[in-house]
């Protein structure tokens, strides 16, 4: 991997963190997502016409990604509504790019040792604060099923769309198309539990934080797609992860969540493990 794809990845990871962390802030987590991936679709209609439309051969696995992204966001509010921020965000990025990893084996993807060694070490550190430093108590258990099924959600839609986006030919046309029409599933769910008058009523308040939110977003996730036409979808994916250590800061400096030294020592792992990935 090289310097450019991997620092591209890292300052993906800080925009990741952050448009996750303005979902948790919002204290709306259902009604924000719904804004931010509405913002996605404005700001991905205008940017259309000046890209080419990708290879119609990448059409059934945007499709594809299109309904599993409705019941990442969907599933991604109700983790927030259980668990902390810094607990839930890391054991859902956390356990992800193990799936991929193991997922990824049977559709001929590759990892070298050291990048193999680096998605573990990876996995380990972003898990390491959930599974041993924050035992969960009972009323928290609705909120570890929730963070390890969206977990698995966001590692086949990442499969699916590194996949995609190679057969488009470009990442931008792809990112684009992506989320232009990445909000249909959401919004229609969203209307029909809460109604469209609440909705509007949220977004029209909310409006600058769901833009603001919407280009974090795609910028976060173009450079995801990009990397993935790079190298490895694995090691993309675990490195893209390392966000967990600006989520665990963002935790603790604005949502006063404690950080403690199981989160320490799981962000020292994080960060040896995105060092092992870059030298593989």
């Amino acid at each position: 991997m090289s310097a450019l794809v991997a620092g591209l990845v890292l300052f993906s990871a800080l925009l990741h963190a952050g448009w996750n962390f303005l979902v948790k802030r919002g204290g709306n987590g259902q009604l924000d997502t719904v804004g931010f991936a509405l913002g996605c679709s404005l700001i991905s209609a205008l940017l259309l016409p000046f890209v080419t439309t990708p290879d119609p051969s990448c059409y059934p696995w945007l499709a594809a990604t299109l309904v599993v992204h409705v019941a990442y966001f969907l599933t991604l509010a109700e983790a927030y509504r259980y668990a902390d921020f810094s607990l839930a965000y890391p054991l859902m990025r956390g356990t992800a790019p193990l799936l991929v990893a193991l997922f990824a084996v049977f559709l001929g993807e590759t990892l070298t040792g050291v990048q193999t060694v680096g998605v573990v070490m990876i996995g380990i550190g972003i898990g390491l604060p959930s599974w041993i430093g924050g035992p969960w108590r009972l009323a928290n258990r609705k909120g570890l099923y929730l963070c390890l099924l969206n977990a698995a959600i966001i590692a086949c839609y990442t499969l699916l769309d590194g996949i995609g986006v190679r057969l488009s030919g470009n990442a931008l046309s792809y990112t684009l198309w992506m989320f232009l029409f990445n909000s249909l599933g959401i919004f229609a769910v969203t209307v029909y539990r809460r109604g469209l008058p609440q909705l509007t009523q949220h977004l029209l308040a909310g409006w600058r934080i769901a833009f603001l939110g919407a280009a974090m977003s795609m910028t976060s996730y173009g450079i995801v797609l990009w990397a993935m036409t790079q190298t490895s979808i694995p090691a993309v994916a675990a490195l893209r992860e390392t966000s967990v250590i600006f989520a665990a800061l963002l935790g603790a400096w604005f949502l006063k969540e404690r950080m403690g030294p199981w989160r320490i020592a799981g962000a020292m792992v994080v960060s040896l493990g995105a060092i092992t990935i870059r030298l593989g």
